[in-house]
């Protein structure tokens, strides 16, 4: 079967989702990846830094008008949005918030939602983890949990270990291969999780070397990131170890796109990705 191959709105986030749509359908993309769920704060919340999390996301719950014209992008130009994040976790959240935003993300037909934990509290995360999957499942949507090197959930143990505690149904795990090979995880570990766990992926490549400091995990993570084959990532690996999943192409890097453009950056992006995995 044909894999499906998206475009993460992280490798441009400061691109609006009609924009990043249309690109995407030039570059060849079947589907994306969407940036619209912002961080939820109430009063006396301590803000999750852009400096940490990358920018902001277009709040589409909030801007009735950039839904109408998402949604009428993503017909004219018969590109499907497969998924959106970001439903964070946070010290001091309540997940119920994040409700407008799902209830957008049906409009638009996403049935897969991201999250992932800023705070080292397991008590708390784990319970708003279930409640928040249990906020999507009137809506048809999957919430599925992406480990992050310098988040509160750093790596596919701890992941995992969420996910037997909490047991629903619609829960999930977003691997990205940045993440896994900078946790030093190892595909071994991948064999005899449940596959309906795994929707879809991030890919991306890196150096061999990992980073001592959050600092540089965070800046080479947000604005560094390489196309699947030119680094040290065993991807082809990893997909050997999961089931036929959509193919998210995820590669922050501002300073190569600035050399070409966004369109030829992430058109260069697919091609040499799909060349890696032997589909070119």
């Amino acid at each position: 079967m044909k894999a499906s191959y998206s475009l993460v709105h992280l490798t441009n986030a400061l691109c609006p989702p009609p924009e990043l749509i249309r690109t995407a359908a030039q570059a060849g993309f079947d589907c994306v990846s969407l940036r619209s769920i912002p961080t939820r704060m109430r009063r006396n919340v301590q803000s999750v830094q852009e400096s940490v999390t990358g920018k902001m996301p277009f709040a589409l719950a909030d801007d009735k008008q950039l839904l109408r014209e998402t949604r009428e992008a993503a017909r004219s130009e018969g590109i499907v949005i497969h998924d959106t994040e970001n439903a964070r976790i946070f010290d001091g959240v309540d997940v119920r918030d994040y409700e407008r935003d799902l209830e957008a993300a049906a409009e638009l037909g996403i049935r897969e939602i991201l999250t992932n934990i800023w705070t080292e509290d397991s008590a708390f995360y784990e319970e708003a983890f279930a409640r928040l999957c249990e906020l999507a499942a009137p809506y048809g949507q999957n919430i599925n949990l992406e480990f992050v090197t310098w988040s509160g959930v750093m790596g596919l143990g701890d992941a995992v270990r969420l996910l037997q505690k909490t047991g629903r149904p619609n829960q999930g795990i977003v691997l990205d291969t940045l993440h896994f090979y900078r946790s030093r995880n190892t595909t071994g570990e991948l064999k005899g999780l449940p596959e309906q766990w795994f929707r879809y992926v991030h890919l991306c490549d890196c150096p061999a070397e990992i980073p001592e400091s959050r600092e540089e995990l965070i800046q080479t993570g947000l604005a560094g990131r390489l196309f699947p084959g030119e680094g040290a990532v065993d991807i082809r690996g990893i997909l050997d170890c999961l089931p036929p999943v959509v193919r998210g192409i995820e590669a922050p890097n501002p300073e190569r796109m600035a050399e070409s453009g966004f369109l030829a950056y992430v058109t260069e992006a697919l091609r040499r990705t799909k060349q890696y995995l032997g589909e070119g």
